[in-house]
């Protein structure tokens, strides 16, 4: 009995949360949740919802009239889909991967105001299918973020994918 609680104690030190994610992997470059106050929050949180693979962290980006605007390079079109489509194709990706990992370049432009900003910013994102699929698109997001007040977080009312595609 007298062993039994340092065994105790040496088991709970040595165990890891299963349903948090690990931040403690010498990666200094760890994304963590951001302010989404702030514009460069919901960076912060659209790429930790990719590099987490997170679905709930990045439906709260999203505002209930998002629409994602994408180029079928094919058909010559612009074609859209709303938030639920956005979240289903975001959970198969998130299911897919085995690792994904955004990197959000400069800024390229920004306009608008305390409630409303239009923003370009490039991106290289790598998605891990498995050890021999490894796929990588690198291009441009135009978000439009907007919020009611400036006490109120911002959300992704519209993205335009302006990447390269897979």
């Amino acid at each position: 009995m007298r062993y039994a609680v340092p065994i105790v104690a040496l088991v709970l030190v040595s165990c890891t949360n299963p349903f948090a994610p690990s931040l403690a992997d010498g990666n200094v470059d760890s994304p963590v949740l951001g302010d989404q106050h702030t514009v460069e929050g919901v960076f912060q949180n659209f790429r930790f919802s990719y590099v987490f693979k997170d679905t709930l962290t990045y439906g709260y980006l999203l505002d209930n009239a998002f629409t994602f605007v994408y180029r079928n390079y094919d058909k010559g079109v612009d074609l859209t889909w709303g938030r639920d489509e956005d979240m289903r194709a975001t959970y198969n990706l998130f299911s897919a991967a085995q690792q994904l990992d955004l990197v959000w370049n400069d800024v390229i432009a920004v306009e608008g105001d305390n409630l409303t900003q239009n923003i370009s910013r490039g991106f290289n994102l790598t998605i891990t299918l498995s050890p021999t699929d490894v796929q990588r698109a690198q291009g441009r997001v135009n978000l439009r973020i907007e919020r009611p007040n400036t006490e109120s977080i911002w959300k992704i009312v519209r993205w335009r994918d302006e990447s390269n595609g897979f």
